[in-house]
């Protein structure tokens, strides 16, 4: 009695019998698209000398950042608060783990798909006190139609290449054995790197409003693939 080997318990490729000969084909399809949505990264924070007016100016200051968010209303498609942190800083010099101040801090996460609306937001958030703001992250939604259009598009190339293997052998595809998504398993993309912004404002904000920043959308890439088997009328050779 023979022992099994890894090649034995590999499933058989259908290759397919004279009568019903099976063609192997990949479609695939790369867009680029415009973004849907942008997000931002807000980082509130405040020093004092005391834990008390530390926690004190995180939070009033928190609550302007909130409030300019929230008043571009439906702008704004999602918002949540992030980490907060509130430590000491001990003196360097001296004995005992004596404090010479406390920094607060806070995160904000800002998702809005008016682009317009966009540029002067970021610019009035980084005029605030001791705010900074990162970004923007652009992205398109997980139910975009630009993924169910890549999609299609990858399954109709898969279908053009089998159709022209076919024509170079004088026959034509009979039916369809397997469409496989590609990629089901593997780890999902990482997501798109920052655009062009980047912005921090320390200090007191200045009396006259800065200018709206001009933000141009970062374009999309999105691929998709298949892998497709065929069958087709036996070819006379």
């Amino acid at each position: 009695m023979t022992t099994p080997t890894a090649d034995d318990h590999r499933p058989a490729v259908p290759y397919g019998t004279p009568d019903a000969p099976r063609i192997a084909v990949r479609g695939e399809a790369r867009l680029e698209v415009d973004p849907e949505i942008a997000r931002i990264g807000i980082s509130v924070a405040s020093r004092g000398k005391d834990r008390r007016t530390a926690l004190d100016d995180l939070t009033r200051r928190n609550t302007a950042a909130l409030e300019l968010i929230k008043s571009y209303g439906d702008a704004v498609e999602h918002l949540e608060t992030g980490a907060f942190s509130i430590s000491p800083e001990l003196k360097e010099k001296g004995r005992g783990e004596r404090v010479h101040a406390y920094h607060g801090r806070v995160h904000l996460t800002a998702e809005l798909a008016d682009f317009t609306s966009l540029g002067e937001l970021t610019t009035r958030l980084a005029d605030l006190d001791l705010t900074r703001v990162d970004g923007p992250w652009w992205a398109l939604r997980p139910d975009s139609p630009a993924h169910r259009q890549a999609r299609q598009q990858a399954v109709k190339e898969a279908v053009q290449r089998a159709g022209e293997y076919a024509e170079a052998l004088g026959t034509t595809l009979s039916a369809l054995v397997e469409l496989a998504d590609i990629g089901a398993e593997d780890a999902p993309p990482r997501p798109q790197a920052p655009g062009r912004m980047r912005s921090m404002a320390y200090g007191a904000a200045a009396e006259d409003t800065a200018a709206p920043l001009d933000l141009e959308p970062q374009r999309q890439k999105i691929y998709a693939a298949v892998n497709a088997r065929f069958t087709m009328v036996p070819p006379r050779l």
